[in-house]
């Protein structure tokens, strides 16, 4: 099976040893996304619902990087410093995407890379 590497200006470059994405096959996998600008390379300012789009922003860059949209998201992870955001979360989540929605695990952390509140990854499928 085929593998490449998914890379693109949109979304914020990787911070350590990882890719944007990886795609095997019709299998995208994403790797976490904080809420980094991408022009700047700095946390958006902003309460945690502008962090929430912000992450979802960078997802769909990187998705469309991949030939792919959020609407081919089989897996969404949530990752969050507090789980008493997660109903912002879903509130945006409703904006980006459409039923039926993507199977979707929400985890509590302790801490997540430069100290952001949220980090979310994905596993998109699309057509090879």
């Amino acid at each position: 099976m085929s593998r490449s590497i998914i890379k693109t200006d949109a979304a914020p470059q990787a911070i350590g040893t990882y890719s944007q994405a990886v795609r095997v096959g019709d299998t995208v996998y994403v790797s976490g996304q904080i809420p980094l600008v991408p022009e700047t390379m700095e946390i958006v300012e902003g309460d945690m619902a502008v962090h929430v789009r912000r992450v979802f922003d960078n997802l769909k860059a990187v998705a469309e990087a991949a030939g792919a949209s959020l609407a081919d998201t089989a897996k969404l992870t949530v990752y969050l410093t507090d789980l008493n955001h997660f109903p912002v979360v879903n509130e945006i989540m409703a904006e980006y995407f459409d039923e039926p929605y993507p199977a979707r695990a929400a985890v509590g952390v302790a801490a997540l890379p430069k100290g952001v509140a949220v980090e979310m990854d994905a596993i998109l499928t699309i057509s090879p």
